[in-house]
């Protein structure tokens, strides 16, 4: 993770920079608008991730607390029966 943290910013304005080569010359300029876009795309991309995961966790929440059970269970004349219940159990968290 601290990895991470580390190599973002240098990649930020990476993509800030403007290369052209004219001969034996090259030029470098620093782009601030170009940096700036790209950090808001950047912000806005992981808050779109935060809220997905936000969003699967919840979702995950709400089929642990409303479980459902499939029994099935055959008779001597292999006749088969299916019996699903569904068990919705109560949030007792106060927030």
């Amino acid at each position: 993770m601290r990895i991470a943290l580390v190599a973002i910013p240098p990649l930020l304005l990476l993509g800030a920079c403007n290369v052209s080569k004219d001969g034996n010359a090259v030029t470098i300029q620093y782009d601030q608008n170009k940096a700036e876009n790209t950090a808001a795309d950047v912000g806005n991309a992981a808050q779109n991730i935060a809220a997905d995961i936000g969003n699967d966790v919840q979702k995950t929440g709400d089929k642990i607390d409303n479980k459902v059970v499939v029994n099935k269970s055959t008779d001597d004349n292999g006749n088969t029966t299916t019996t699903t219940t569904t068990v919705t159990t109560e949030n007792k968290a106060t927030k």
